[in-house]
């Protein structure tokens, strides 16, 4: 027996020591070759820490490549042995935290985490020309006096169409009707050192009257298009510049941006693929 041989069955050995008397834990495999364990009852630390120990060497054992622990809220006391064991974090959300630890010699491939805030800002034109604009109670632009399109940020499952409709009803009152996406700026190190991307949306307003939400907007109103453009904050940064140019040449010369139009996965989702639909259906 080779030297190499002799050590594997030693670990093997070792591993099936530690397994030996311990009930191991039941996770579930991915399609990744991995394991993910999702916590429900309570469980005492170190019997914790014991069960996940015995588990890991039965799962080298077996060929796996990663564990995943998903751990509620409410059983936060298994998070420090498990981060003891190796476990790092990867993701958190109100309800739960997940931990992973890649187990195999191979090239650790673990995706990482969400790494864009995705947002956007509503560019609301009626027929008289003139845009719907706001001033912030908070925020970098409190007490400015700029004013602003609506923005806003999307939710989890939220369509980018949905969320720009939703932002102009919750700041202005004003219902709409989404039209398409002109333009989109992605940005790093934004919000809480994640990347971020912008997507400036034009809709058309099917209500005028305006009721401005009291919690986080000083003022609406409508605005001519080109004095929100002249604004000295907004010739200032190109950031805001570059948009309001796309704005009035979407006015003035018909610049096209991307419609949603709704396609269905292989897996039978729905879900939508913005695309510069005048053009495609000359195709």
């Amino acid at each position: 027996m080779s030297t190499s041989t002799s050590e594997f069955q030693l670990t093997i050995e070792k591993q099936m020591e530690i397994v030996q008397g311990v009930e191991l834990l039941n996770g579930v495999e991915d399609l990744y070759g991995g394991i993910t364990l999702q916590m429900e009852k309570p469980m005492d630390s170190e019997a914790f820490l014991s069960a996940l120990r015995a588990s890991i060497s039965q799962w080298i054992h077996q060929g796996k490549r990663a564990i995943w622990v998903k751990l509620p809220t409410e059983l936060v006391n298994l998070v420090e042995p498990a981060v003891k064991e190796g476990f790092r974090y990867h993701h958190a959300e109100p309800d739960y935290v997940m931990l992973v630890k890649w187990i195999s010699n191979s090239t650790n491939t673990i995706p990482e985490n969400a790494s864009h805030r995705v947002g956007i800002g509503a560019f609301v034109l009626n027929d008289k020309k003139e845009v719907l604009v706001v001033q912030e109670k908070s925020g970098k632009f409190k007490g400015s006096g700029v004013w602003k399109f609506p923005t806003g940020v999307v939710n989890e499952g939220e369509d980018i169409a949905t969320v720009a409709i939703r932002e102009v009803k919750e700041e202005t009152g004003i219902d709409a009707e989404f039209l398409e996406i002109l333009a989109f700026r992605q940005s790093h190190k934004s919000f809480f050192t994640k990347s971020d991307l912008f997507f400036v949306c034009m809709l058309r307003p099917k209500t005028f009257d305006i009721q401005k939400q009291d919690t986080e907007i000083e003022a609406a109103k409508w605005m001519a298009l080109e004095e929100y453009a002249a604004q000295p904050f907004i010739q200032k940064h190109s950031a805001f510049s570059s948009v309001a140019q796309v704005c009035l040449t979407k006015l003035e010369k018909g610049y096209v941006g991307f419609s949603p139009v709704a396609t269905t996965s292989a897996s039978g989702k729905t879900n939508y693929q913005y695309v510069n639909s005048r053009d495609l259906h000359r195709l």
